[in-house]
């Protein structure tokens, strides 16, 4: 199709000034109003082309006196289908004195940052041909930007503001989740796909789903090979974005013409309606862009020295691992991410979001680190956002470590690594963590109580999408990531994993029972220690990656959820399912601030297995923490559980390899030790959510690696 001349467009369509906001493009009365931002562009071009077609049919460059307002290029155009019709820019700067820090090239088209959906990403994993920074793409994967005027009808949505203290976090992949044939679902690995796992989550009691980055991204980037099956390597996880508004096209059934936004507005409907929250795992520390030889998508052709932090020769800081930096506490820049947050919010009612690498949020426009950033600082106030959960990974990749320092005014919880790290350690028995445990039990005080915070404010977790899975903890010494392709360089080397005595898998009998037994050890200190619990999905039924514990590009069955686990653990499902329907059913195991808390309502202390109080025992394998709640709370009633009596709680973990005879505490005569769990038992006695009283009250062999959980009623 040949482009329009200027004479045609008039007789078509009607060019005006236009509006410089709101950014991108929106439907008006008057026309589609066109806005983007560019402050060093002396030249830019607005690109329409018909759905499906490689090239434009109309090319109308801007007025910089007529359609530009301070640094904002705009334009109105009316008589178009907005249905029918994609856009892009292209832009270049004349003279441009330094190309390093001003890369434009006016034969590149480039998408608009503020578009809520893209085209040519509809097909998931399809390759591209690369040369220097002008990329041949085959027909589905040129991406342009799409009018779209979202209709959908919500209902009576409405946002669910579950609390941090009764929030179970589930972190999952939409495409992994469901893609194995194993899910049994209709439309894998998509939106709707994950619907159909609503009564599976619904029965293991989680309250929110932390979704794995589900806005535009480039799986198809990496140029590594699997040594094993030759195949091509994809950037799985979507930790590469490409824009921070449209959601995944390749996710929805229907991939086609920003359709995504809807299905994925029926996801969180249903997902609300289940009374489950969904918080989206969103990347704002770099692009796809990558490096100097990376390709342009859109903000490295636009305004280059705004939105990456650069070095003085132009090439990029690497705070991100992944080639460059946002330049986060620009004030463009803060502008759009904020703008992009207001809007899963608003328009996709999203309850929360974790930021991955948040520390980066933090850095200033030469990679400094700020005392109070003023990007983090506008997140934490802003009024649309204040009910809104707000997790930061509280790192960077350039060994900037803010856990329990992360800016937080209040708002911010953040990723827990040091509860991973010693909770890890001291199941494997490493001598010296005792101290660190009771830490992270009461909800890591030492982290947190300083600067005035909560223990909501830590996200515990073993596991995550990062690392090896729960199984795998306990089942390798070392990574094994040779099918990533790069000789097993990648990946965390200190995992603190211990394989139980043989690598990998094992038909061992007495090896399988200890790997079950110390999975629960995990799973039990997780979910009953003060703060919020994440579980990593497949977890609670044993999935494994095999030993690889930095899967980001592996699409295949190291990644893809085996549903048929389910059945074949089904008695660690029954474990997780009760472990938290236990721990919802108990006012003060939810994140209540124990080390405070127990002041006015219950007693709380450490002790020895001969009964004395333990204060500084750090060379032991194991904790023993007592509670005697004052005032007996009554919480909702539970049939399967007893729980309205209950007045004593004593939990002792193990992780020595002998046995310990640990003395019970004394308790009122009308009360009775009952045991509800004991994880060297065998299923069903490993969690007895009705409590079994037990015959000895006044001693408990507690085996060796195991975690017992007794109650007093």
């Amino acid at each position: 199709m040949s482009i329009l001349t200027r004479e045609q467009m008039d007789k078509i369509f009607k060019i005006e000034r236009g509006s410089p906001l709101p950014f991108g493009s929106s439907i008006t009365k008057f026309g589609v109003n066109f806005s983007i931002f560019s402050k060093n562009a002396t030249s830019v071009t607005l690109l329409l082309f018909m759905s499906g077609e490689d090239e434009p049919v109309a090319e109308i460059e801007l007025d910089d006196r007529l359609n530009k307002t301070g640094s904002i290029w705009h334009v109105l155009i009316s008589g178009i289908d907005s249905k029918k019709i994609r856009y892009g820019y292209r832009m270049d700067k004349y003279p441009n004195e330094n190309p390093n820090l001003h890369r434009y090239n006016k034969n590149i088209t480039l998408i608009d940052p503020c578009s809520r959906a893209l085209s040519g990403g509809e097909k998931w994993g399809i390759e591209y041909i690369r040369s220097g920074d002008i990329e041949a793409y085959d027909g589905y994967s040129k991406r342009r930007s799409i009018i779209f005027d979202s209709d959908f009808d919500w209902g009576d949505d409405r946002f669910l503001n579950t609390p941090f203290s009764e929030t179970v976090i589930y972190e999952l992949h939409v495409r992994g989740y469901t893609y194995s044939s194993s899910s049994k679902v209709k439309n894998s690995g998509t939106f709707l796909g994950l619907c159909e796992k609503i009564p599976y989550l619904k029965e293991l009691g989680i309250t929110a789903v932390e979704l794995l980055p589900i806005y535009e991204f480039e799986e198809s980037d990496s140029n590594r090979i699997d040594p094993i099956t030759k195949k091509r390597l994809v950037n799985f996880w979507g930790y590469h974005p490409i824009n921070f508004f449209s959601p995944k096209a390749s996710y929805a059934v229907n991939p086609k013409d920003g359709n995504a936004i809807l299905e994925f507005k029926e996801m969180v409907k249903r997902f609300h309606s289940a009374g489950i929250e969904v918080i989206l795992d969103v990347v704002f520390n770099h692009t796809s862009e990558g490096n100097e030889d990376g390709k342009t998508h859109s903000y490295r052709g636009i305004d280059n020295k705004t939105y990456y932090i650069l070095e003085k020769d132009g090439k990029y800081a690497n705070y991100s691992g992944c080639g460059n930096t946002l330049n986060c506490n620009n004030p463009v820049v803060r502008d759009l991410i904020l703008q992009s947050l207001r809007y899963w919010v608003v328009e996709m009612h999203v309850d929360g979001f974790r930021f991955d690498l948040a520390s980066i949020l933090g850095r200033g426009q030469n990679g400094e680190v700020l005392a109070n950033p003023p990007l983090l600082e506008r997140i934490a106030n802003d009024p649309i956002l204040a009910n809104t959960k707000l997790i930061a990974e509280a790192w960077d990749a350039a060994g900037l470590y803010q856990v329990g320092s992360f800016p937080s005014w209040g708002r911010w919880a953040e990723w827990n690594g040091k509860f991973r790290d010693d909770v890890r350690r001291f199941v494997k028995s490493d001598e010296g963590f005792a101290m660190a445990l009771k830490n992270r039990l009461l909800g890591s005080p030492d982290i947190y109580s300083k600067s005035g915070r909560s223990p909501y404010h830590s996200i515990n977790f073993i596991t995550c999408h990062d690392g090896f899975t729960l199984n795998d903890l306990v089942s390798y010494n070392n990574k094994h990531n040779i099918q990533n392709g790069e000789n097993s360089r990648d990946g965390e080397n200190e995992n603190f994993s211990w394989n139980c005595g043989v690598e990998g898998e094992s038909e061992d009998k007495d090896i399988t029972i200890l790997r079950k037994r110390q999975m629960k050890n995990f799973a039990t200190i997780l979910m009953l220690s003060d703060g919020v619990p994440m579980i990593l999905a497949g977890d609670e039924f044993c999935r494994t990656q095999k030993g690889n514990n930095n899967a980001y590009c592996q699409d295949n069955e190291i990644s893809w959820v085996d549903w048929h686990l389910k059945d074949k653990n089904s008695e660690m499902f029954r474990f997780f399912k009760n472990l938290i329907i236990f721990r919802k059913s108990h006012p003060f195991l939810k994140s209540k601030n124990l080390n405070s808390y127990h002041k006015e309502n219950l007693e709380l202390k450490f002790l020895t297995p001969k009964m004395l109080e333990d204060t500084n025992r750090d060379d032991a394998r194991s904790v023993a923490m007592f509670i005697k709640l004052k005032d007996t709370e009554c919480p909702p009633q539970d049939n399967s559980c007893i729980t309205e009596n209950i007045r004593y709680f004593y939990l002792i973990a193990n992780s020595y390899w002998k046995n310990i005879k640990y003395l019970l505490p004394c308790i009122e005569d009308e009360y009775r030790w009952r045991y509800v769990i004991d994880t060297s038992k065998n299923s069903p006695y490993d969690i007895v959510l009705n409590s079994l009283e037990i015959k000895n009250q006044k001693e408990y062999i507690v085996r060796d690696r195991s975690v017992v959980v007794l109650v007093g009623f």
